[in-house]
């Protein structure tokens, strides 16, 4: 693969990733969206979705890393750096496209916030916010549900015949969908920097009327607790393979 095709792959199908994902998160908290209070099942299926469609997408161009964790991970296993910054800019650059088009998706709810004189801040849509703010205790968070994702998907490349089907990627959608619905309760599972911190920079960039904070005194947490859990799950797996 060309560090074009990485890439260009990367922004594809971080940007479906994010559009996916993002959407169904405003789907189910905006006024005035039909899908209003579906519930964090849904949510968690819709990130799993996002996952799906954008990994499949960027297969053929990239591999479909679409997290910057995945890759660091890979990168302390096998010892191969060269491309890692390619990877990243894609991601980053695809997270931040993504936001950018469930802003347009969801446009008029967002107006609704100002035409209606609704109060109802929107980060929670582009990036994660804890439940209970404890940065130490959110790190930890973000660390385990991060290896949680990164060392299944280090080992399912062991399994033969997973990568060459592409059910890999299938399985890895629902491994997202099971961290949601059970690690994601007290950070909301950024488990991927990139997801996080683009969407975040077009939060705070983007037009919203009465969106609230960007939070950007949180905003190390989901960041460096994924790339944490990356890199230790790249060295784990690495010892225990």
């Amino acid at each position: 693969m060309s560090n074009g095709d990485i890439f260009v792959g990367e922004v594809i199908g971080t940007a479906i990733l994010i559009l996916f994902g993002a959407g169904v998160v405003a789907a189910v908290v905006l006024n005035y969206s039909k899908a209003k209070d579906a519930g964090w099942v849904v949510i968690a299926f819709g990130w799993g979705f996002g996952v799906m469609a954008g990994a499949y997408t960027a297969a053929p161009l990239s591999g479909g890393h679409l997290n910057p964790a995945v890759t660091l991970g890979i990168a302390v296993d096998t010892g191969e750096w060269d491309t890692v910054h390619v990877y990243v800019a894609g991601q980053l650059v695809g997270a931040m496209l993504g936001a950018l088009l469930c802003w347009l998706v969801y446009y008029a709810q967002f107006e609704a916030n100002a035409e209606e004189d609704i109060s109802q801040p929107t980060l929670g849509i582009f990036s994660t916010t804890p439940a209970i703010r404890r940065p130490v205790a959110n790190l930890v968070t973000e660390i385990i549900a991060t290896m949680g994702l990164v060392l299944p998907i280090l080992a399912f490349g062991l399994t033969e015949g997973l990568g060459e089907s592409g059910t890999a990627i299938l399985i890895v959608s629902f491994l997202v969908v099971g961290i949601g619905l059970s690690l994601g309760g007290p950070t909301g599972y950024a488990i991927n920097p990139a997801r996080d911190l683009g969407p975040r920079i077009v939060h705070a960039l983007l037009p919203i009327p009465r969106k609230g904070t960007s939070d950007w005194g949180y905003a190390w947490v989901p960041v460096v607790g994924p790339l944490i859990g990356g890199a230790l799950s790249g060295l784990v797996f690495n010892a225990a393979f």
